[in-house]
């Protein structure tokens, strides 16, 4: 089973649960309310995430859509008795995360759209590893230094490593 953040956007469509709501739009306070803000909750996780900064209603759900894949990337791990997930020796990487891979370095713009799918493999992979870098760098074909940089390409996944690092006694990585 994919992550949630890797599956196609008319699958993950399926299991998500949309809300309209109305809040001010441009012209002030209490002028033009309209109903523009889309708030997504995805049913398996109940992790939600929502856009309303844009007048059109579509925008707002195409980045409702993306924060939600962000919120699954960082939120959900995908759970350790997964087949690919049981052993970590036996773990290979996506074809996603391969074609991603060139000469030990991470291909992806943050604005990618597959960007949280790659970011969710990762961090996946890193708890199938308990946190140690080196070997989750290893067992996707990259080196330490770019898997800490793609780490750090999203501010809070390298912050929140740092802290579990910190709380093993273990110095703090900068990307």
């Amino acid at each position: 089973m994919p992550h949630p953040a890797a599956l196609p956007e008319e699958e993950l469509k399926k299991q998500v649960d949309s809300e309209r709501t109305r809040s001010s739009g441009p012209g002030g306070q209490h002028r033009n309310k309209v109903e523009t803000t889309v708030r997504l909750t995805h049913r398996p996780t109940g992790i939600q995430a929502q856009a309303g900064e844009r007048r059109s209603q579509a925008e707002n759900l195409r980045e409702a859509l993306r924060r939600l894949r962000m919120n699954l990337a960082l939120h959900y791990r995908t759970p350790l008795t997964d087949a690919m997930f049981v052993v970590p020796a036996s773990h290979r990487p996506s074809a996603l995360w391969l074609s991603r891979v060139r000469d030990g370095r991470i291909a992806v713009n943050p604005d990618h759209h597959d960007f949280p799918a790659i970011l969710a493999e990762a961090l996946d992979v890193l708890h199938l590893y308990a946190d140690d870098h080196e070997h989750a760098a290893a067992a996707l074909g990259v080196t330490n230094s770019q898997f800490v940089k793609f780490l750090a390409l999203e501010p809070s996944v390298l912050s929140a490593y740092n802290q579990r690092r910190a709380a093993r006694g273990q110095h703090p990585l900068r990307g």
